[in-house]
């Protein structure tokens, strides 16, 4: 029997945010080798880019993560998150309400949120509508230049009052600091640069999996 996506995305454990990788010009062939190594969720995020261009990239996501049985985000927005048939949308602090996401995109779509403090993480827990939360940054990462590091104690936090939904450590987390992660209480990451920035993307994603707990 096919999953849902609701359903699928209670299992996973790594989930990547990636540019549109303009730099090196890989994006297809980097998201299909991620995917077959492992990774569970990719999130395009790029900031600036016009919606039709975002759109383009996501439907080269989608495709990838149709191939390989696995899941993609959408960031920020609601109305591109319906234009592809997004099963993720995050949202940040800032970002659209979540009832109104909800409202758009129905009840299917899994809708994640992002925290910086005990009480947002807190807060995200107890929202009707929210699916999963992330907390972090864990450390400092120019992928938010300025925003401080939350530290560890959110996730050991985040450990002890994650309810029944599942939660993500994020910022500049990689295979190094996974122990540290682990041991705090995460069983679910978000990376960026572990994965992005190896030279075999593949491979690091292998590692980091060989380095997570298993969900249930």
């Amino acid at each position: 029997m096919t999953l849902t996506p609701r359903e699928q995305f209670r299992t996973a454990r790594l989930y990547l945010c990636t540019d549109s990788r303009a730099a090196t010009g890989d994006f297809e062939a980097f998201v299909d080798s991620v995917f077959a190594a492992g990774v569970d969720v990719i999130q395009l995020r790029e900031k600036g880019l016009e919606a039709g261009a975002e759109i383009a990239l996501l439907e080269v996501l989608r495709a990838a993560a149709l191939r390989h049985g696995r899941l993609f985000a959408v960031n920020d927005r609601a109305d591109v998150a319906a234009a592809v048939d997004a099963p993720i949308l995050h949202l940040g602090q800032d970002d659209l309400p979540v009832p109104v996401a909800r409202r758009l995109l129905g009840s299917d779509v899994v809708i994640g949120r992002s925290t910086h403090s005990p009480q947002q993480f807190d807060a995200a827990m107890a929202e009707s509508g929210v699916d999963y939360v992330c907390a972090g940054p864990t450390w400092t990462t120019p992928t938010k230049p300025g925003r401080p590091a939350a530290g560890v104690e959110l996730l050991e936090h985040a450990a002890g009052h994650s309810r029944a939904r599942p939660w993500f450590a994020i910022g500049g987390i990689d295979l190094q600091r996974l122990p540290t992660v682990v041991a705090a209480g995460a069983t679910r990451v978000v990376v960026v640069r572990a994965i992005t920035e190896a030279a075999d993307p593949a491979a690091a994603t292998r590692e980091i999996l060989r380095h997570l707990p298993a969900v249930s």
